[in-house]
């Protein structure tokens, strides 16, 4: 049988277009995307359970090994239903009137979502259940800074305070529809939301609750390094959910994401291990671990936007900059962030966000990124980049701070001097993490 006519060949061509899968549009489920932001959201949960349980833990001493574990379990827990309640809709819902600095109603106890309700090409139930796990880890983070010393009441009231007040309305400012991601801040996967807000959280409630008994005079090294090394191997694998997820697809940007996570990671790490072989004549472990979360939390906002030389020099000034800045808020301003939460995570979301608009730029040859918002300058973005910074360490600052101040009038923030010695594993929760 032979075809010569157009008509014949423009029916087979239309058949042969017909018998093939469409692509998803906006308004229909996409199962690649679908699959990859389940997968993500699973490995953004296992950085808080087991993975940021299990670094903090071995980074304390061994009387207060559990007390940090069973804070991290019950942050997860409590931030679950506090997000499905009221912080989801208030994050990423319209606000009316007031949508540049809080979301609405809509989405209260995730009433109006059903199993075809659709964020872009993938349920909405992933995306909020995504989300809800960067509101989990965020104020988790925190624990790391009045580790060995707050009461667990205490620690729970404030936690779930601050998720609502300090982190919600920052998520909807910047992710939301609100005023910085308006301005076109780059902060593709929580330097803002998440690092900052976590780090400037943590220097306020070292500052507020003061330092352990014996700070700066009795030496408090971690108790088992092999548990942290453990934690800090989850924590870089799920970070490639962190950052590589907040594509939203299984697409080119997610890929990228992916990589110039690792880079970074693996360049703080080497950059941390250099300063200390230089300073201090060896390199330890506790370093190269270290080194490695602040090179995963300083590409974290920039992680979409540049591309694998920018996350090279983003990784090593991460691991040198941060390095110090560890120094100096123990040693030189003798504050007790026990866990060095706001010099790795504050000072690495900070670096991150300025950075994220600089290598974004497309003209810088090899160390180029995707490139700006058509006609945006770099001096223009980091303006945008600068304001977005301020806005959130000023705001975090204060809102911590206050809440701080109300919970410790409510019920104490710390625990009696006799409790602290004898650590809180035994006397708040009446176990022991080892009993050999």
């Amino acid at each position: 049988m032979s075809f010569s006519s157009p008509k014949q060949w423009s029916a087979i061509a239309l058949l042969g277009l017909l018998s093939v899968p469409l692509m998803g549009h906006a308004d229909e489920i996409n199962g690649a995307n679908t699959a990859w932001i389940l997968t993500a959201t699973a490995l953004v949960l296992f950085m808080t359970i087991p993975g940021l349980s299990l670094f903090y833990a071995g980074l304390v001493r061994s009387k207060n090994v559990l007390s940090v574990v069973m804070q991290c379990f019950a942050i997860t827990c409590a931030a679950s239903i506090l997000w499905m309640v009221f912080g989801y809709s208030l994050a990423f819902t319209d606000g009316g009137g007031l949508n540049a600095f809080i979301g609405g109603t809509d989405q209260f106890m995730l009433a109006a979502m059903t199993e075809d309700s659709l964020s872009g090409d993938i349920p909405e139930s992933v995306f909020a259940m995504f989300q809800m796990t960067f509101a989990i880890i965020t104020p988790a983070l925190i624990v790391g800074a009045f580790a060995e010393r707050m009461k667990f009441a205490a620690m729970l009231t404030f936690s779930m305070i601050w998720l609502l007040v300090v982190y919600v309305p920052i998520t909807h400012w910047v992710w939301g529809g609100g005023w910085l991601g308006e301005m076109g801040l780059l902060d593709f996967a929580g330097g803002t939301v998440v690092h900052i807000t976590a780090g400037v959280g943590a220097l306020t409630c070292a500052l507020v609750m003061g330092n352990r008994k014996n700070f700066g005079t009795q030496a408090m090294p971690p108790h088992n390094l092999t548990l942290s090394v453990a934690g800090a191997g989850m924590l870089w694998v799920g970070w490639f959910g962190f950052n590589a997820g907040s594509a939203l697809a299984a697409n080119g940007d997610a890929g990228m994401a992916m990589l110039v996570t690792h880079i970074s990671a693996a360049a703080g790490s080497l950059a941390w291990m250099m300063m200390e072989w230089i300073r201090h004549g060896k390199p330890s472990v506790l370093g190269i671990v270290t080194g490695m979360v602040a090179g995963l939390g300083t590409i974290t906002p920039a992680s979409g936007f540049v591309g694998p030389g920018g996350a090279l020099v983003i990784g090593f000034s991460a691991g040198i900059i941060c390095y110090f800045a560890t120094q100096a808020i123990k040693q030189r301003f003798k504050i007790d962030d026990s866990l060095d939460v706001f010099p790795v995570h504050g000072v690495g979301g900070i670096l991150g966000t300025l950075l994220a608009g600089v290598f974004a730029s497309s003209q810088l040859g090899v160390f180029s990124g995707q490139g700006y918002a058509e006609g945006v300058t770099m001096s223009q973005q980091m303006i945008v980049q600068a304001t977005g910074v301020a806005a959130t360490m000023l705001y975090t600052a204060l809102a911590t701070f206050l809440i701080l101040k109300i919970v410790s009038a409510m019920m104490g923030l710390r625990v009696d001097e006799e409790q602290e010695t004898m650590g809180l594993d035994i006397t708040l929760h009446d176990e022991r993490g080892y009993d050999l």
